[in-house]
């Protein structure tokens, strides 16, 4: 913001208030800005994840590349991304309506992100 704030023109109870405001403005930004940190953080794990488990054929054919749980038949049936193309379990990924297919939470997180007006790399 490159504008001054003048409060002079208010009252101390006023100027009070609107200060209180800028204040927890400013904490909101910075707890956005430390989730958003995070956020990066696990797609960086989950895609070192991928790079080190998405050549284990056997594994990841068998168990979901996200939460290494076993795929089953009926109970935990495997879905293959449309986006990274290696296989998820039902809780590990959603069923994107406009593309007909399945997109991995962590492909959908990283869409979501670069997608968003105030991602900043």
């Amino acid at each position: 913001m490159d504008k001054k704030l003048d409060l002079s023109r208010l009252t101390e109870e006023e100027a009070k208030h609107v200060w209180e405001v800028i204040q927890r403005d400013f904490d909101l930004r910075k707890k956005e800005e430390e989730r958003l940190g995070e956020i990066k953080s696990k797609i960086e794990k989950e895609e070192t994840k991928k790079e080190l488990l998405g050549s284990q054929s056997n594994l990841t054919d068998s168990h979901c590349i996200r939460c290494l749980q076993p795929f089953k038949f009926l109970v935990n049936s495997k879905r293959q991304c449309m986006d990274c193309k290696l296989y998820t379990c039902k809780t590990c990924s959603r069923y994107n309506k406009k593309e007909h297919g399945w997109v991995c939470d962590p492909c959908r997180i990283r869409s979501l992100m670069q997608n968003k007006p105030w991602h900043d790399d």
